[in-house]
């Protein structure tokens, strides 16, 4: 079944050579570095259940709220990802579309800070991490993009999987120094008031300072497209006119087509999880912040692993095979993650769950990065991105949904698996039909 899985991850920009040191190299994989404590500590471990406890003061409530934020906030990615894309080819450079989001979403996340306990700081709370969402997803897209230029098609899989593992690693990273220095000591440093939640609200200004401190070298070290001197106006018409024609003959286009589905569903899945895992430990197994902190701590070490291991047998077998066996992991573990009782195989289901997390998400990178041409790179990974986002907010109102008419965390959560399973459905679909 691997043979097939080849023969649509090819393009005219996964074909050419590398055109970055090893050091721009590393630079780019350090992005994801820089990025990855946003996701790790204000989407899924801390924050949210923060926010649910202290703010909200109701678990459910809390859940159901964050999701609605956390859909609107995909919406607005949907809509912005592939004109975004398509204007940025037109233009040529990446960099600088990279530096204004980040400078956004640095300023958002800061702001957290003011996110005191109470109901007076819902509305703050919900709009900064939607706003930080938003551009760090922006942030992604870009630099996504980047990937053809920077290396081989022969090394795509790896370079693509090893930035994933140390994005892993830097979420793990910010995550022992949030847990280690902040929650667990009685008397937190930096004089912070614990009875004010200082040593919580922290955490958002540590992200901003995060992917300041590490993001810088990628504007340094990593090549960018040289700049197209066009006005504005004319990379916004050429920029959509490519969009126009590639969104109409995607018809001609059904492995691209039935990919950008099923990336839409699976990620769908994926949001969810990552939103409502730190919030479903905490109420449904009654863990305290820090045990969930520390919980999220072993699922990036096994998110990592996963990652780092997947390079080779993306290189070697495929992204699309990749992808389908890491998704077949997830959706049996998930399963099992949303049956258990105990704390014990609470922690045995997520610690699988987390293997195959990263393969799916740095195997889809690779897969887009083969299928892109050379002159639309940004306006593929847009779409990619659109794929990403268009329904996002599906599954997280879902979840919220069903959390509210039953009551139950354990259901709310459990349809990450529909999406999961409909998504590797529609991969499955073109290798049977290669096949006869």
């Amino acid at each position: 079944m691997s043979l097939p899985a080849r023969r649509d991850e090819v393009s005219t920009a996964a074909m050419a050579r590398s055109s970055a040191t090893f050091a721009g190299q590393a630079s780019w994989a350090l992005f994801d570095w820089a990025n990855s404590p946003f996701p790790v500590l204000i989407l899924t471990f801390v924050f949210p259940a923060y926010f649910a406890s202290s703010i909200v003061g109701g678990q459910l409530r809390g859940q159901a709220l964050w999701g609605y934020s956390l859909g609107l906030s995909g919406l607005l990615i949907a809509l912005l990802s592939a004109p975004l894309g398509a204007i940025a080819d037109a233009g040529g450079r990446r960099k600088s579309w990279i530096l204004g989001f980040a400078t956004v979403s640095m300023l958002a996340t800061a702001l957290l800070w003011f996110a005191v306990p109470g109901r007076t700081s819902v509305i703050l709370t919900l709009a900064c991490v939607a706003v930080a969402n938003a551009t760090v997803s922006f942030n992604v897209m870009f630099s996504n993009a980047m990937l053809p230029d920077i290396v081989g098609a022969d090394k795509l899989g790896r370079l693509s999987a090893w930035a994933w593992g140390l994005g892993y690693a830097g979420g793990l990273a910010a995550l022992v120094v949030v847990l280690l220095a902040f929650i667990r000591p009685s008397t937190p440093p930096l004089g912070l008031d614990r009875t004010a939640a200082e040593h919580i609200r922290i955490v958002g200004p540590l992200v901003a300072c995060w992917l300041g401190l590490f993001g810088w070298p990628l504007f340094l070290l990593t090549p960018d497209r040289p700049v197209r001197h066009l006005a504005f106006t004319g990379k916004l018409r050429e920029g959509f006119a490519k969009l126009r024609h590639t969104l109409g003959n995607m018809r001609a286009r059904r492995d691209l087509f039935l990919f950008l589905l099923a990336n839409m569903l699976y990620e769908d899945g994926l949001v969810t999880l990552f939103a409502f895992s730190g919030i479903y430990v905490s109420g449904t197994f009654g863990m305290s912040l820090a045990e969930v902190a520390l919980f999220g701590l072993v699922l990036n070490v096994a998110a990592g692993v996963g990652s780092f291991a997947s390079g080779w047998v993306d290189d070697h077998l495929g992204s699309r095979l990749t992808v389908i066996l890491s998704l077949t992991g997830l959706i049996v573990a998930g399963a099992a993650a949303v049956s258990v009782q105990t704390r014990p195989w609470l922690w045995v289901t997520g610690c699988v769950l987390g293997i195959f997390v990263g393969p799916v998400q740095s195997s889809s990178r690779t897969f887009m990065a083969r299928m892109a041409p050379s002159d639309r790179q940004a306006e593929y990974f847009g779409l990619l991105t659109l794929s990403s986002k268009l329904t996002a907010f599906v599954g997280p109102t879902l979840a919220a949904l069903v959390t509210d008419a039953t009551g139950s965390q354990r259901l709310g959560l459990a349809t990450v698996l529909a999406f999961l399973t409909a998504g590797l459905l529609l991969l499955i679909w073109p290798l049977r039909a290669d096949n006869g």
